[in-house]
């Protein structure tokens, strides 16, 4: 085995704790992973989205160590997970889609058993209790929920002390109150200095934890940067309903007009402006605007575009 390279600092002289970059994956003659580059710094949660299909686990199983590129590179502080397998893996932990744990074992021994591989673990007892579990302890992995188990997958992802945590899809099965503790023990390894790639499909799970988010399409990164910037992407939409017999507002030169009359829908990038703009006229024409709805911009609504194809493209 090669030793690992030092890995690369950024802006602020802190090495990078992931880098890739024009990374591709196939399998046979379909490329899942098409070029795709982002970079995760200690302490920073980078989320990676898209509609099922879209590379996202395919990208991650390479960051695992677990597949080899096609092409391009992928850097866990500096060091390669596949050729540097045990130097990625002591300063990494997982959360796969599907963990497959031995069903006899209880889920303190699931846990004890996990520590004894691992060289600086948690405390056995502490790590059942970050995840809610401590009532759960003696119970047969095969006895547990499906919300249960992904608590106990989690709990031995970060189980290690790791300095990088992959999550694909944490909160998959889990009712409000248990995702909400997952957040918090996300927030709080992040605070610890963790750096954090996540997969999900709840876009509210992106909102709460993601300083900066990436939507792939057909394995290319269509969008990408901070939540406000993504957002930015898209238009704020305003929408009302006007009485019969109502005249027609002056339609402002910022607004694109979905649909008019009865049910209006516009669209504009100068949400306040055009808002008080509207709000003017009505209240000098004494007109009622019905149902009154204005939307800023959202994470929600560049993914959905994504999705549909109506931004970038991902051919």
């Amino acid at each position: 085995m090669q030793p690992a390279t030092a890995a690369p600092p950024t802006r602020s002289g802190e090495p990078l704790a992931v880098e890739v970059t024009d990374l591709r994956r196939s399998y046979g003659d379909f490329e899942a992973v098409r070029g795709i580059s982002f970079e995760v710094r200690p302490g920073e949660v980078f989320a990676l989205l898209g509609v099922n299909g879209a590379g996202k686990t395919s990208a991650l199983e390479v960051l695992e160590g677990l597949a080899t590129p096609g092409g391009g590179t992928v850097r866990v502080f500096g060091a390669d997970p596949v050729r540097d397998r045990a130097a990625v893996r002591a300063r990494m932990g997982m959360l796969l889609q599907s963990s497959g744990l031995p069903g006899d074992l209880t889920v303190a021994e699931t846990v004890r058993t996990w520590a004894g591989t691992l060289s600086a673990p948690r405390d056995v007892d502490e790590a059942i209790a970050q995840v809610g579990l401590t009532g759960r302890a003696d119970v047969r992995v095969r006895s547990l929920s499906g919300g249960e188990r992904r608590r106990l997958d989690l709990a031995l992802a970060v189980l290690g002390r790791p300095e990088v945590v992959v999550l694909d899809e944490p909160t998959t099965g889990l009712d409000p109150e248990s995702r909400r503790q997952v957040w918090r023990l996300v927030q709080d390894m992040v605070d610890g200095g963790t750096a954090v790639v996540l997969t999900t499909h709840h876009l509210e799970e992106a909102e709460e934890l993601a300083d900066r988010v990436a939507i792939l399409k057909a394995g290319r990164i269509v969008l990408s940067g901070t939540q406000e910037e993504i957002a930015e992407t898209q238009p704020a939409v305003v929408r009302f309903t006007l009485d019969a017999g109502t005249p027609e507002p002056p339609v402002p030169a910022a607004v694109q007009v979905v649909s008019a009359g009865p049910r209006h829908e516009w669209h504009t990038r100068a949400l306040q402006p055009v808002l008080a703009e509207l709000l003017a006229w009505a209240a000098e024409h004494g007109v009622v605007l019905r149902y009154l709805q204005a939307t800023a911009a959202s994470l929600e609504q560049a993914f959905l575009a994504v999705a549909e194809g109506r931004v970038g493209d991902a051919a």
